[in-house]
C-alpha cells in the first residue's frame, strides 16, 4: 500500500510526505517499504508480490478482456508499483488505458533502484514504470498511461470528466492511519468513476469502508487470503458497480460472499464512516469527527459483535479475538 494524501495536504511532489522510508523484506522475498510518517508498512509481511497478485490481479479476472478491447485502470496510490505491474505482466490481448495517483515520488524510485524488484517484471513492464518515474507517462504499442502527482482527493478531479474505469486499485495506508482516502466522500467519488461492471479492489475489510461502498451502490464480495497469509475472516474487498447483463458471481477466483459475521459487522459502531465533506480536512479532524459520531450512535459496539462470534467455527477460523 502507499498513500496519496497527507495530513495538512498541499504537499509538493519533491517533498517527503511519507517521512523516512525504510526497506523491508517480505516472506515471499519481495521488497516492501515502511513509512515513518504513517508508521506502517506498504504491504503485508506475507509478501508484497503475493499480495498484489491475490488481492488485485487475480480478482480482476483479466481474461474477461479480450483482443480488440481496452482495459481502463485507475491505480490509487501507486507506491512501489506492484499492483499495476502485476496486472501488466498478466495482461495479454487488450489495450491498456492506465491512470495512477500518487503523492510521493520516492517509493517508485527506490523500487526501480532495487535489483530484486526489477527481476520480478518483464522488460516492457519495467520500461513503463521507468517512464512513469521520469516523465509521469508512458506510451507504447500496448496502450498509454499517465501518473498524476499530488493529493488524490484533488488529482482524482483532474482525470478526464468522461473517464470510467473497469478496474480501480485502491491501496492507501490503512483507514485509521489515513482516513482522508477512505472517507465516505472519496469512496463515493471513486464509485462514480466505475463503468457498469467495473470493480474496485482493496485490501481493506473495514466496516467503515464497506459501508461507504455499499451506500455508493456497489455490490461486495470478500477477498480470500493470499498464499502464505494467515487464515482470517477476510483479506479485503471486491466492490462492483452492478451490471444487469453480467451480474457478479457469488464465488470467483479469490473471492466469496460476505459471511453472516461480516454482514453483522456492517451494523456495528465500526461501520460509522469517515467523513471529509470538503475533501480537504486533516486526518486528525476526520478521526475526531468519526469518534464523536460513534459516541452518539445507538449501534452495537464492535466488542459485543466480537464476543458474539468468539467460539463459533467461523470466529475460530477467522482469527477474531478480544
Amino acid at each position: 500500500m502507499s498513500d496519496c494524501a497527507v495530513e495538512g495536504s498541499g504537499a509538493e511532489p519533491g517533498s517527503h510526505p511519507l517521512g523516512p522510508l525504510t526497506p523491508l523484506g517480505t516472506a515471499d522475498g519481495s521488497l516492501s517499504l515502511h513509512s515513518g510518517h504513517f508508521q506502517e508498512a506498504f504491504h503485508s509481511s506475507a509478501g508484497a508480490l503475493a499480495e498484489a497478485r491475490a488481492k488485485f490481479a487475480q480478482p480482476a479476472e483479466l481474461k474477461r478482456f479480450g483482443a480488440g478491447s481496452t482495459l481502463r485502470v485507475l491505480d490509487v496510490c501507486v507506491g512501489l508499483g506492484y499492483n499495476s505491474a502485476a496486472l501488466m505482466t498478466e495482461l495479454d490481448q487488450p489495450r491498456l488505458a492506465w491512470w495512477g495517483l500518487e503523492l510521493d515520488r520516492r517509493p517508485l524510485e527506490l523500487a526501480l533502484a532495487h535489483p530484486s524488484f526489477r527481476r520480478l517484471w518483464p522488460e516492457p513492464v519495467l520500461r513503463r514504470l521507468e517512464a512513469l518515474q521520469h516523465q509521469g507517462a508512458w506510451q507504447d504499442s500496448g496502450g498509454a498511461g499517465t501518473l498524476l502527482w499530488g493529493d488524490a482527493r484533488q488529482t482524482l478531479a483532474q482525470l478526464p470528466a468522461h473517464s470510467r474505469f473497469d478496474l480501480i486499485l485502491h491501496d492507501a495506508f490503512s483507514p485509521s492511519r489515513c482516513p482522508e482516502l477512505w472517507s465516505e466522500e472519496f469512496l463515493s467519488a471513486l464509485a462514480q468513476r466505475l463503468a457498469p461492471g467495473g470493480r474496485l479492489l482493496t485490501y481493506s475489510r473495514a466496516a467503515a469502508v464497506r459501508g461507504s461502498l455499499r451506500r455508493a451502490g456497489l455490490t461486495m464480495r470478500s477477498l480470500l487470503p493470499a498464499p502464505g497469509q494467515r487464515q482470517e475472516w477476510s483479506s479485503g474487498t471486491l466492490a462492483q458497480r452492478p451490471n444487469p447483463v453480467e451480474p457478479l458471481p457469488e464465488h470467483g477466483p479469490g473471492w466469496q460472499p460476505l459471511s453472516a459475521m461480516e454482514e453483522e459487522h456492517l451494523h456495528t459502531r465500526a461501520a460509522i464512516p469517515y467523513r471529509d465533506p470538503h475533501q480537504q480536512d486533516a486526518a486528525t479532524a476526520i478521526r475526531q469527527r468519526r469518534g464523536e459520531e460513534q459516541e452518539r450512535c445507538a449501534l452495537e459496539s464492535t466488542s459485543a459483535w466480537q464476543r458474539r462470534w468468539i467460539g463459533t467455527s467461523m470466529g475460530k477460523s477467522s482469527g477474531i479475538s478480544r
